[in-house]
């Protein structure tokens, strides 16, 4: 099963509805005069986002579908037994990770190294491995995005286990 963050956004786009509204907050008079928020949610799973922070539609739009696969990234779990892909591989040389927060393959990667996180009861050491990165490198990929972070230290926790700073 292919993880919904991990889908073109052309696929992922069919189960999700999009919806405009108006946003209150600083902006002056160009700010609440069309409905320039998006709000997206991917009907399956109900995880939603938005973006408001622009004044263009599409640049929200843009945003909004980043964030929602970064969500769904962060919230779910695939199943399936995971080695590294090849998007993984092709962002890794000599066991570093090589990745910007804004690139449209972010969302992907997390979910994968969630994914892998997970079917090593979340003990990062053996994920890196798995994903042929060093551990330091991993923890510091999953830092980009806190939430990440702190869905892999919350899991930790309820499993006795130290969190990773």
């Amino acid at each position: 099963m292919t993880h919904p963050s991990q889908l073109a956004i052309e696929k992922l786009l069919v189960d999700c509805e999009f919806r405009r509204t108006r946003r209150s907050g600083p902006g002056g008079q160009h700010r609440n005069k069309v409905e320039t928020a998006v709000v997206i949610e991917h009907l399956p799973t109900g995880v939603r986002a938005e973006a408001n922070e622009r004044r263009s539609q599409a640049q929200n739009r843009h945003v909004a579908i980043h964030r929602l696969r970064l969500k769904l990234a962060i919230q779910l779990r695939c199943g399936a037994e995971i080695a590294a892909s090849p998007l993984w591989q092709s962002r890794t040389a000599g066991g570093k990770l090589s990745v910007n927060a804004e690139h449209d393959d972010f969302p992907a990667l997390i979910s994968e190294a969630l994914d892998v996180a997970a079917q090593v009861d979340f003990d990062l050491a053996t994920a890196a491995l798995r994903l042929s990165v060093s551990s330091s490198q991993l923890v510091k990929f999953l830092k980009i995005e806190p939430e990440a972070l702190a869905s892999v230290n919350s899991e930790r926790l309820a499993r006795g286990h130290s969190p990773y700073r």
